[in-house]
């Protein structure tokens, strides 16, 4: 977020993020800058040219190193392996115009916030703020803290009370007017780039310009025939390149347009709400949601009510989310430390839908603006998109170590050249031209055209097949692939889950298995109760929707949701009151009218379960009911109300491959007409009772197990990172081919430190030792043994979960990259975890392919070198490729045609550069005096090619063999 000062002139920006830049300070000098446009006109402009392929030594050429506090150009460059540098100069906003009784007081903070970073960047008495901007995001200079720091958020300093009682009102109208003048438009804008500019900036590669001057040698020198089918070659290249590069420009326009063009209601400190543009939002503004539909255009934090979202152009996944609002805490603890890991819940982000609103006892549902623009979650997906990660691909450092190996023979050419025509007394001009074509002889002009071409048939090949790709340049990745990482739910197995059974709890012991296709319908208890209300469904144009897990749960208890008691008969679709459950005509017959909805504590992958506090219509009774992994859910129950054979019983069926969800309940003393936003969730999730197990059945899809088995044969490695239970990933991994049927399956698990235990990590198997035939004596592994990725023959298969994977990372990470070799099994795994778990792979010299849905997998998806998303939805757009068809058919065919297109760049690149060399052989030897060889001339000359031509393929295939 902020830039770490090292010393004056150096400093580091967004530091500890993804995007993490080093900025040096620097100041134009005249003397420099008059010799750099002297050099530029003396040069024709190729100084100029060269100072855009390399921004790094524009400024050297132009500037002299200073303070940043001093600078008016700074020179940004990325901490990764690529370095990437950009030449940004340094800007200034005046706030002379804005003056007012406010800004006039020269005492007085300018903000009311005191410590907000635009208070810190306006310099007094001149009013006004230094000011870069670093891709599409605006950094103010901090003169008291000599550092650029990003403006267009809320800080995230600010405690829950701070927020209430700093923003909880909104801004004023002189407030929102310098924020506006600083922070800049609420506007995600991306322009629909000219066909004219892409094709300037396709023609100023390196390789382009260097074509066009040996093009032009040889045209001038009657090269007629051969020079004609190059710029033919050439000219195919850009237009392909040009057209796909416009393509995806236009896509990205209409991704975000609708973004900036929308009206909402806000609310100002003196009371007044008013209507205006999005655009005009800055951070601290309040926003009042009236309950009509509407895509947000700025990331919010809600304050008061209730709110169901749409986040599939995000996530992927079209299932609605609930939301709360922030807790009004009275702490000096940041807000996203004060909620935790699970502070999304409380979060409306920019480009989400808002389908649902629930009003509060505090008043209309309200939000305040946490960040705008490109902040925005949505916006930094589309970032993403502007600004990929460049490709660390060992073929493109071969090739280019090749070339200047080349490049070294064309100067050794071009220097006996020279040479040999003094000798011969030939005209300078005839010296000079038969130099160079030497030169362009030795580096073929035809090769970058060739190259690319490649890659563009690829890529219109992948998309007649249903494949899309933002990211052509990682095609020929695809052919150097050897690790796959698949997702479970939506990936391997179906989306939906069926309903199997109901495995009930009474006191200490199960009760027989309720099977729901027997026909029977559950009789009334507490179970059937948590059935019909643990969830967050609702009602959406006259139809249930939510999570599918949600949605067939509630569908076996034969209840039905109240439509009228959700929604009102107007358009604005804002609910009446608490949402009410009935029992339908095909129901059991139970004691009570309903079931009144009170309030939610709405599910996450961080914490694993959801509530609800309900009301029992007919018996004014108020219970809370949970759901969630049984693991987790267990651990929040009374001991003696969990039966003792809970772990063998959950074992037994996640062996099998079902999804296995636990139930509990709790009865709360809670008075009429109590606020239910200022219950905490600590107080409602504790001493609950055991209510049983909900048996779900996940399918594999039909074309899992072909895929699979086609990548096995191939001997290709296949792993899956799952945030679903341990025992069921096994089992589905044994069922798909992922785990061999006679593999040995071995738990690792790590424990971090207690107050009187250290760190420990331990081996066991996992399944029954007579199942596998194997006994606990083999518990020991030699992890020292496959150490070598490409040697993967070991029998044994280890297996572990987030929390394991974490405690390694933190305290055996040297042990991590033994253990990678043979892990197969990643379960409940967070979204974080899968990110960091790829960029480990990767350490190890993996070519990582990671398929899911686009939804908790999406991290994992950009990191990875080939990542393949199943969604169609917004958030695939950050994902190099994405898949129409919903199965793992894409990824065998992404190898196929990676493959195909890597060899063909090979091909391509043996064959033009063994041409080369018999050319520049043949030059070469032409310019020698033949008098002198006499009759050896010719022989030498085709010993010579012989030998050249066999250095130049051995050099290629060896480039090719490499195991990188």
């Amino acid at each position: 977020m902020e830039a770490k000062k090292r010393d004056g002139h150096q400093a580091l920006l967004n530091h500890g993020e993804e995007n993490e830049m080093e900025i040096f300070g620097y100041r134009i000098q005249g003397c420099r800058r008059a010799l750099c446009i002297a050099g530029s006109i003396l040069s024709l402009g190729f100084l100029l040219l060269l100072f855009y392929w390399k921004p790094e030594w524009d400024v050297w050429a132009n500037c002299v190193p200073c303070s940043l506090e001093k600078a008016d150009t700074v020179l940004l460059r990325t901490t990764d392996e690529f370095k990437q540098c950009w030449k940004r100069k340094v800007k200034w906003i005046y706030l002379s115009k804005l003056k007012d009784s406010l800004i006039d007081k020269p005492n007085h903070p300018i903000i009311a916030d005191e410590n907000s970073t635009i208070n810190r960047a306006i310099m007094r008495p001149e009013l006004k703020v230094r000011y870069i901007r670093v891709q599409k995001i605006k950094y103010v200079w901090l003169s008291s803290e000599t550092k650029f720091q990003k403006v267009g958020v809320l800080e995230d300093s600010n405690s829950c009370s701070d927020i209430y009682s700093k923003f909880g009102s909104g801004l004023t109208r002189e407030e929102e007017d310098i924020r506006r003048v600083i922070c800049g438009s609420n506007a995600i804008e991306v322009e629909v780039t000219p066909i004219w500019k892409i094709l300037f900036k396709e023609v100023l590669n390196p390789f382009y310009i260097i074509q066009a001057a040996s093009l032009a040698l040889w045209l001038a020198e009657g090269y007629i025939e051969f020079s004609v089918a190059i710029i033919i070659i050439t000219v195919l290249s850009i237009v392909l390149a040009t057209f796909d590069i416009r393509r995806q420009s236009v896509n990205l326009h209409k991704l975000v347009k609708s973004n900036n063009s929308m009206k909402v209601n806000m609310c100002r400190k003196d009371g007044k709400c008013i209507e205006l543009e999005s655009q005009d939002l800055v951070p601290g503004d309040v926003i009042v949601l009236t309950g009509k539909r509407l895509f947000l255009p700025c990331d919010t934090i809600l304050l008061s009510g209730t709110c169901v979202v749409n986040e599939s152009t995000l996530t992927g996944e079209s299932i609605p989310v609930f939301k709360i609002p922030l807790p009004r805490v009275d702490d000096t603890i940041p807000w996203k430390i004060q909620t935790g890991e699970d502070y999304k819940k409380h979060v409306l982000f920019c480009g989400t839908e808002v389908i649902q609103i629930k009003p509060s006892g505090h008043g209309p549902v309200k939000a305040v603006v946490l960040q705008t623009g490109f902040n925005t979650a949505k916006g930094d997906m589309v970032r993403s998109i502007l600004y990929p990660k460049p490709v660390n691909f060992q073929l493109y450092k071969d090739g280019f170590r090749f070339i200047l190996c080349l490049l070294a023979l064309a100067l050794f050419g071009l220097i006996y050249a020279v040479i040999m025509f003094k000798l011969q007394g030939q005209s300078v001009r005839e010296i000079i031209v038969k130099a160079l074509i030497l030169c362009t002889v030795a580096v073929s002009p035809m090769l970058p055209a060739a190259l690319a071409l490649t890659v563009v048939f690829a890529n219109m090949k992948l998309k007649r097949k249903g494949i899309l790709c933002t990211s052509p340049q990682r095609i020929n990745v695809c052919g150097r692939l050897n690790l796959f990482c698949f997702d479970k739910t939506g990936t391997l197995t179906e989306d939906g889950l069926d309903l199997w059974g109901v495995i009930p709890s009474a006191r200490d012991c199960f009760l027989k298995v309720h099977k729901f296709s027997s026909g029977n319908t559950l009789p009334w208890s507490p179970l059937l109760g948590a059935m019909a209300s643990c969830h967050s469904l609702i009602v959406l144009d006259g139809q249930v929707q939510g999570d599918p897990l949600d949605l067939k749960m509630f569908e076996g208890t034969n209840w039905e949701i109240d439509a009228s008691s959700a929604l009102t008969t107007n358009q604005e679709e804002i609910p009446k009151g608490n949402p009410i459950i009935k029992p339908g005509p095909t129901a059991s017959k139970v004691p009570i009218e309903g079931i009144s909805i009170l309030h939610q504590f709405p599910f996450s992958s961080s914490v694993q379960r959801m509530s609800v506090i309900v009301e029992l219509m007919g018996e004014a009774k108020v219970v809370a009911f949970m759901k969630g992994a049984p693991e987790k859910v267990v651990s929040f129950c009374k001991p003696d109300t969990v039966p003792d054979s809970f772990a063998r019983e959950l074992q037994h069926y996640t062996l099998q491959g079902f999804r296995v969800i636990a139930l509990a309940f709790k009865n709360l003393r809670i008075r009429e007409h109590e606020n239910m936003d200022n219950i905490m969730r600590e107080e409602v999730e504790c001493d609950l009772e055991f209510l049983g197990l909900l048996i779900m059945e996940n399918r594999l899809k039909a074309e899992t197990v072909p895929v699979l088995r086609e990548l096995s044969d191939a001997k290709l490695r296949m792993v899956m990172i799952t945030g679903d239970n341990l025992q069921t990933a096994v089992t589905v991994a044994r069922n798909s081919g992922i785990i061999p049927k006679a593999g040995k399956v071995i738990l690792v698990e790590a424990l971090e430190p207690e107050e009187s235990t250290r760190a420990s990590i331990a081996w066991q198997p996992m399944e029954d030792p007579n199942r596998n035939g194997y006994d606990s004596s083999e518990t020991f592994v030699n992890v020292e043994k496959n150490s070598d990725p490409t040697n993967e023959t070991g029998d044994y298969y280890f297996a572990m979960t987030g929390k394991s994977y974490q405690a390694i990372v933190k305290y055996f990470y040297s042990l991590l990259p033994k253990l990678l070799l043979n892990t197969a099994i990643f379960a409940r795994m967070s979204p974080n975890q899968k990110s960091n778990l790829v960029e480990e792979f990767q350490k190890l010299n993996y070519y990582v392919a990671m398929c899911g849905d686009g939804a908790n997998d999406s991290g994992a998806l950009k990191v990875a070198h080939a990542g393949i998303s199943l969604s169609e939805k917004e958030a695939s757009v950050a994902s190099p490729f994405t898949s129409k068809s919903p199965n793992i058919t894409c990824v065998a065919q992404l190898l196929k045609d990676g493959r195909a297109a890597l060899v063909s760049s090979f091909s391509m690149f043996k064959f033009i550069t063994l041409y080369s060399m018999i050319q520049y052989c043949s030059f070469l030897l032409l310019y020698w005096q033949t008098k002198i060889l006499g009759v050896y001339h010719y022989l030498i000359q085709d010993f010579v090619v012989v030998f050249l031509s066999v250095l130049t393929m051995h050099a290629t295939w060896a480039m090719e063999a490499s195991p990188t």
